[in-house]
Formats: structure tokens, C-alpha cells, sequence
């Protein structure tokens, strides 16, 4: 909280900075009055399914079941555009991603002895959820190619040898936030075995792979034959930020009957409980008017953020040509989606540095080191694509190539 404290502080205290660190959609794809037709479009599927004029003032308008109301047709769209085919009562509607993974720890964490493995670096929402829920958190680190089935394996056999019980592994697999990486499909492959084989389940968060371009590999989800893997998704990177409504797909049954999305069912109920319905029909909305596909639905964003990935490397290859970069100790990976990407530098990317950075140069940016839960990250920082336009990237990536010389150079 104090480091988005901080970084909200420098962005409203240069608010002509070019900022590469929000991880927002780019605004000109919403249009403001697709909200009233996402909203018909689901009340006329609601009157389709023969619910009467009281049925469906009551669905709008009232709490709503805690599961949510739209779960068919996201089991729907996730068969269609994910090849993932659970029944909807595995579906948990959600207040945006976010809270599906605090209701994921809070329901695997159930004794002293239970921690959870997550990549580091790693999304902060995780490893903050798991803070606010006094859960153990231990950090596997992320290699250039994504996370490692044997670097989990050594985790697991460490935490089991001090009497610990690892229960989760929490990763995002395509395009990650911060680093950007993806993980090969032979290592997804590998992760399942390993879950199967200690017990574990996979945590998997997917906010990406339908805003980058081209093919995507298969969700660990969609190759899971043992329901091992929790399946967190969300509508607030493709479909609708502001509705904040995100899903959890947790079909693993539970001792007494059922599935593990009664039990986040019943969590939630203390939580937020329900999700908005009004949130609700506008996702819903959009959804329907494209099939269920919300591939169809971003096509054009995702070609644009695949563009800004490319114009971002191609400014700063140029900025700083490869013998530049290796005589300075600079140095950045090549996402193939997503909207971040990782900078080594060869000095301290901490707050200090990004205040400077900030009042002499400009151009903001986000200090890696915010990402890793057990330390680490001192000398690289995140830039975000997403929400500049190709000016701003050319502009912001001349700015910052300017900084890291003159840094570089004391």
C-alpha cells in the first residue's frame, strides 16, 4: 500500500510526465455508449430465457445470488474462446480478479503449517492478499522463460523438509505482470504433473492472453485432466475495467460433497456478497454480443497493444543499440504480448532513483523490486505499454534512455 501510496504521489506531482507505469487498457477502445447496449442485450437474453418483467426487475435490481447471475454464459465463453468446459455451479462470479484470489487463499489456507508458492517476481495483489489473511507466502524465482517446473519442485521439497505443507502454486503464465514472461507449453505440461504428484493445486490468474496478439498456448486450465488448477480470470483488461467483474472457475471436490467454489461461495457471502448485478449484465452484455468470444470482441485491442510492445522495443533498441546497452550493463526482455516488459540496469531502481527520473527526465516508471516478495529486483524496473499512444512511446522511450545514460554514468 505505501509503494502505490508513492507512486500515486510522483504521478499527481508531475502530471506531464509521460508515465510508463499504470497497467491500464487504453481508454479509446471503450465507447460510452456501449454500456446502455451491453445492459439490453442482456435484459432482452434474460426475457429470451422466458423470466417475466418482475423476474428480471428483480435481478437487477436486487443483491442477487452470491455465486453470481451470469455464470452459464461465462462457462459458455470459456468453452468457446478457452477451450476450458467446467459446468457453471464451478464458476464463482467475482468483484474483479482481485477478490478471487483473496477467496482462493483464504480457503486453501486452512493451518499454520499451509503456505503458498508464488512466482517472484509476482503480481502484487497476490502476495498482498495473502498478507492481509497472515498467509505464508514463499517466493520461486522466474527465469527469463517463465517459471520452472524444477525450481517448484526444489521449492516444494524445502518447504515439506522444515514440516511445512505447500498447498498452492500461484503463477500467471501468459505474458506476466511484471516481468512479461510466458511459460512454455512442456513446462505447463510439467507443472501439472508436479501439482499432482505433491498434492498441490495451481493458482492460475490469466489477465493477459486475450489482449495479445496471434495464438496463445493453452491455459493450464484447459490442459488439466485432474483439477488441479484454479482457474482466476477477469473482464477488466478486455471487456469492461470499470464493472470490475472477475470469475474463479474452482471445481475440485471437498470433503463433505461439492466443489471448492461452494466453499469461495461461502466466503464471499462474508465478504462482498455478491458481485454487482448491474456489473453483471453489462460483462454479460458484451459477451453475448459476440458469441462468448471475447477474442472477436479484441481483436483490435490486441492487435494495438501488440503494436505498442513492438514500437516500445523497436525505440529502445534504437535509443540504445545493443553495444551501447552492453558497455552501460542494460539490459530488457522481449514479451510477446501483455502490456509490461522488464529493464535490468546497472544502478538502484528504487523510489529515490524513480523521483529523479520523474523531476529531471519526465518519464515514470515502476521499481521492480515492489514485485518480489522475499527481496530482490534492486536493479531493474517495469514499463507498461498499454496506455500511451505510439508518441508518447517514442517520446517516453528517448526520455527514459536519457535518464538511464545519465544515471549509468555516475
Amino acid at each position: 500500500m505505501d509503494t502505490m501510496n508513492f507512486l500515486n504521489e510522483i504521478a499527481m506531482r508531475h502530471p506531464d510526465a509521460i508515465s510508463f507505469a499504470p497497467g491500464r487498457p487504453y481508454d479509446r477502445f471503450f465507447a460510452t455508449e456501449d454500456i446502455i447496449g451491453y445492459i439490453r442485450r442482456y435484459l432482452d437474453h434474460l426475457s429470451g430465457l422466458g423470466q417475466t418483467a418482475e423476474q428480471i426487475r428483480s435481478a437487477m435490481y436486487q443483491y442477487g445470488p452470491t455465486a453470481g447471475q451470469i455464470r452459464e454464459i461465462i462457462a459458455d465463453s470459456l468453452r468457446a474462446d478457452e477451450g476450458i468446459d467446467v459446468p457453471a455451479a464451478s464458476i464463482v462470479v467475482t468483484v474483479g480478479a482481485q477478490e478471487g484470489m483473496l477467496l482462493a487463499v483464504r480457503a486453501l489456507m486452512a493451518g499454520p503449517r499451509d503456505v503458498l508458492l508464488v512466482s517472484s517476481p509476482c503480481y502484487v495483489g497476490i502476495s498482498g492478499a495473502a498478507r492481509l489473511l497472515d498467509a505464508d507466502v514463499v517466493p520461486v524465482i522466474e527465469r527469463p522463460t517463465g517459471l520452472e517446473p524444477a525450481d517448484v519442485a526444489v521449492a516444494i521439497e524445502a518447504q515439506l523438509a522444515l514440516g511445512r505443507r505447500p498447498r498452492a502454486l500461484y503463477l500467471i503464465p501468459d505474458h506476466s505482470n511484471p516481468a512479461g514472461t510466458t511459460v512454455g507449453l512442456l513446462a505447463r505440461r510439467a507443472l501439472l504433473e508436479l501439482a499432482a504428484r505433491y498434492d498441490i493445486l495451481l493458482i492460475e490468474d490469466s489477465p493477459y492472453r486475450l489482449v495479445s496478439p496471434g495464438a496463445q498456448l493453452p491455459t493450464l486450465k484447459a490442459l488439466d485432466t485432474g483439477r488441479r488448477v484454479v482457474h482466476v480470470g477477469s473482464y477488466s483488461k478486455t471487456v469492461f475495467p470499470g464493472a470490475r467483474v472477475g470469475y474463479v472457475v474452482a471445481d475440485q471436490p471437498v470433503e463433505g460433497g461439492g466443489v471448492l467454489a461452494d466453499e469461495l461461495v461461502k466466503l464471499k457471502s462474508m465478504v462482498t456478497v455478491n458481485t454487482s448485478p448491474l456489473s453483471q449484465a453489462a460483462a454479460a452484455g458484451a459477451l453475448l454480443s459476440a458469441g462468448g468470444r471475447v477474442t472477436e470482441l479484441n481483436t483490435g485491442p490486441a492487435g494495438h497493444y501488440g503494436e505498442s510492445m513492438r514500437l516500445m522495443l523497436e525505440h529502445l533498441d534504437r535509443r540504445l543499440p545493443a553495444e551501447r546497452r552492453a558497455a552501460l550493463g542494460v539490459d530488457w526482455n522481449r514479451p510477446t504480448g501483455g502490456f509490461f516488459l522488464a529493464v535490468t540496469v546497472p544502478f538502484a531502481a528504487d523510489n529515490a532513483a524513480l523521483a529523479r527520473c520523474a523531476e529531471g527526465f519526465g518519464v515514470l516508471w515502476t521499481p521492480m523490486s515492489y514485485f518480489y516478495p522475499g527481496g530482490g529486483g534492486e536493479h531493474a524496473l517495469r514499463l507498461s505499454t498499454s496506455y500511451l499512444t505510439p508518441a508518447e512511446i517514442e517520446e517516453g522511450t528517448g526520455r527514459l534512455a536519457r535518464f538511464i545514460e545519465a544515471e549509468a554514468g555516475h
